[in-house]
């Protein structure tokens, strides 16, 4: 039996597993920190590599390489795949003390971070900002902002613009010659 059974054995338990996990995208996370000196900095990204998965995981990683060897030499690693095994949190954590901005890279979900990121007793808030060419008109009052990192505008509905249209319109139809209960002062 030996080493071949007992890998066997293993990957069985491991591919027979009842609840299936949902699988975690890649996505990116950023934060709005308020940081006043390099210390802030440093300990903002010490706390954000901490999160599960983050560059804390490297022997992590290392190990599930190895298995993957191994189960590749006995040619039972048919059922996985080594994206899924490497699915295990963040890869990266950059902090941009300039514009007062953190930014987390990798398989993680947005709460958790924010949640981590608020351990540092910080002001803490998802990334407000847009590109400029992203929103349909950036000099609505709501999307302008002084604080706002060049050609960046605050995230803003669509809904408000919409709103002011609609009473342009009835104001021109008050005098329209085609409306017999307009105003007709001549």
């Amino acid at each position: 039996m030996g080493v071949q059974g007992t890998l066997e054995y293993f990957s069985d338990l491991l591919s027979n597993t009842k609840k299936k996990k949902k699988k975690k995208q890649m996505q990116t996370v950023a934060l709005k920190i308020r940081m006043d000196c390099e210390g802030c900095a440093r300990k903002v990204k010490h706390v954000l590599s901490d999160v599960k998965g983050t560059s804390s995981s490297l022997i992590l990683r290392s190990f599930i390489y190895v298995i993957f060897y191994l189960f590749h030499f006995f040619k039972l690693f048919r059922k996985w795949k080594i994206e899924q095994l490497m699915r295990i949190g963040a890869k990266s954590v950059e902090v941009d003390l300039k514009q007062q901005k953190a930014t987390v890279t990798g398989y993680v979900e947005a709460k958790k971070v924010l949640k981590a990121a608020q351990s540092t007793k910080k002001k803490v808030e998802l990334w407000p900002y847009v590109p400029y060419t992203m929103v349909a008109n950036p000099y609505v009052s709501q999307a302008y902002d002084k604080k706002a990192p060049p050609n960046m505008v605050r995230k803003v509905a669509d809904t408000a613009n919409l709103s002011e249209t609609t009473v342009d319109d009835r104001y021109i139809q008050i005098f329209s010659d085609e409306n017999p209960n307009a105003c007709s002062i001549m």
